[in-house]
């Protein structure tokens, strides 16, 4: 196949992102290639120069980032039987990961090479902007809630066994705690989460069975109030300033002490002593590594394809798309770092 490709280059750390020709790579075994159709961002997607040594040192320039992709399935490699040419899919983008480190893998481009394991057919009722929501906060929530090394929770199914355990989403209207609160729920737990009042009604539709203002001075103890008896499963803390009241909430009620946070590891560990407890048990998560364990083909294989199709599964939160092809993807990063709520910022390519 000799497809023209196109891809929003960073040329190196600090650089401006330039729209150019990139070539068309092949998959491999195991991959496949897909036409991006609509593209998500996330804050990692638009850091600054210096953070990118701190958070990725490994990254080679000139380098393609994004993670969320959303579009057709245009070639398969050996062994993908699954996946067919002109599926619609949505699929983690792994290029800026340690393990991969090559463009080809990156989001920002007409033709990506994505892993078929961590990719995910979409019913026709579903646009590609809509589904392009979903991967990194789906894989972000998805590692600190399923692998053993987080909360270890039992995985969520077609038909879910309701349990007596509690878990916790501090910070359930984001991306990754919309996707926190519906995979808890689709592995039967009930939900308490945080959240701006004006998002109660938002977290309460994902399936959250109790909602609290995370910014009322009462909240470690309203949260205490409402998980009552129910046993804690784990504690998901999402967003700045969420740990140290996370880990205080652990320490005070039954069940699991453990909390996984969506800051990285070494942001963890080292944290201030008001976010530490007697044996509460704090992990850094990196959502990419879901990828090389179980938990990845369980989410993206065994169980969205038909969560979405059946609606048991949403691609939340709402995309607001704010554009037309790679050349305004740095426009969306700037309008994410003014700050949104409930919301994903989504460019169509």
């Amino acid at each position: 196949m000799s497809e023209q490709n196109v891809a929003l280059w960073l040329p190196k750390r600090g650089a401006r992102f330039e729209v150019g020709p990139a070539p068309y790579t092949p998959p491999g075994a195991n991959e496949v290639v897909v036409r991006v159709r609509a593209v998500a961002v996330n804050f990692i997607d638009g850091i600054p120069g210096f953070l990118y040594r701190v958070v990725m040192p490994w990254l080679t320039f000139p380098a393609v980032v994004g993670s969320d992709v959303a579009g057709e399935v245009v070639e398969v490699g050996t062994g993908v039987t699954r996946l067919r040419p002109g599926d619609r899919v949505v699929g983690h983008a792994f290029g800026v990961e340690k393990s991969q480190n090559r463009a080809a893998e990156g989001a920002f481009q007409h033709y990506v090479v994505l892993m078929q394991h961590m990719v995910s057919p979409i019913p026709d009722s579903l646009s590609f902007e809509r589904a392009a929501v979903l991967p990194l906060a789906l894989s972000t929530a998805a590692t600190g809630m399923f692998q053993q090394d987080h909360l270890g929770l039992a995985m969520p199914g077609a038909d879910p066994v309701e349990r007596s355990e509690t878990v916790l989403v501090w910070g359930g209207s984001t991306s990754v705690g919309s996707n926190a609160i519906q995979l808890a729920r689709n592995a039967g737990y009930r939900v308490v989460a945080t959240a701006s009042p004006r998002n109660f009604d938002y977290v309460r539709s994902l399936g959250a069975a109790e909602t609290v203002d995370r910014r009322s001075p009462a909240a470690v103890d309203e949260i205490v109030d409402r998980i009552g008896d129910s046993p804690l499963a784990g504690t998901l803390a999402i967003g700045s300033g969420s740990l140290a009241p996370a880990v205080a909430i652990a320490s005070r009620t039954t069940g699991s002490k453990r909390v996984a946070s969506a800051q990285p590891e070494r942001l963890v560990r080292i944290r201030p002593p008001w976010a530490r407890r007697p044996g509460v048990r704090v992990s850094g998560i990196w959502g990419g590594t879901l990828k090389d364990n179980e938990v990845g083909p369980a989410i993206y294989t065994g169980f969205l394809p038909a969560a979405l199709a059946t609606g048991a599964y949403r691609a939340a939160p709402d995309a607001t798309v704010v554009g037309h092809g790679l050349a305004r993807v740095p426009d969306a990063l700037r309008q994410l770092r003014g700050g949104i709520s409930a919301t994903k910022l989504v460019v169509t390519v």
